[in-house]
C-alpha cells in the first residue's frame, strides 16, 4: 500500500481534484487527509499553537505509519476559512511549505493552487 498526505481545506469542493492530482503526483492508492479551515494561512502565521501542533501530529502519524511518499499544502478559490486571493495565498501556501518542510524533511512537500474551476496545479518553489 502506498499513501501520501493531503494538508487541505475542510471545504468537500476541493477534496476530489486534490485527491486525484496526488494519487497521480506520488503513485498513491491512498491520500491520508487532514482538514482544516484555511490550513494554509494556519501554518503560515503560526499563531495558533493547537491547531499548527495537531496539523503536525496528524501528519507525523501519516509519515510514519503510513509511509507517506509526500505531502501536499493545498489553498484554493473562494476559501471561506481564507477569504484572500491568490497571490497572498500562494506566497502562504509557500510559507508553509516551508513550514512542513523542516518538520519532515526526508518526505516530499509540495504547494498545491485549486482554481475556480477546480483545476489542481503546483506551485512552483
Amino acid at each position: 500500500m502506498s499513501f501520501c498526505t493531503a494538508i487541505n481545506c475542510m471545504d468537500g469542493r476541493v477534496q476530489t481534484p486534490v485527491i486525484e492530482f496526488l494519487r497521480k503526483r506520488f503513485a498513491a492508492a491512498y491520500v491520508d487527509a487532514i482538514t482544516e479551515p484555511g490550513p494554509n494561512a494556519i501554518l503560515a502565521r503560526n499563531e495558533d499553537a493547537d491547531t499548527v501542533a495537531s496539523i503536525l501530529r496528524r501528519t507525523r502519524i501519516s509519515v510514519a505509519q503510513h509511509g507517506s511518499a509526500g505531502i501536499a499544502v493545498v489553498g484554493h478559490d473562494d476559501c471561506a476559512g481564507n477569504p484572500v486571493g491568490r497571490d497572498e495565498q500562494d506566497a502562504q501556501t509557500r510559507a508553509a511549505v516551508a513550514l512542513i518542510r523542516r518538520e519532515f524533511p526526508d518526505v516530499t512537500v509540495i504547494g498545491l493552487w485549486v482554481d475556480a474551476e477546480w483545476r489542481v496545479s503546483a506551485l512552483d518553489g
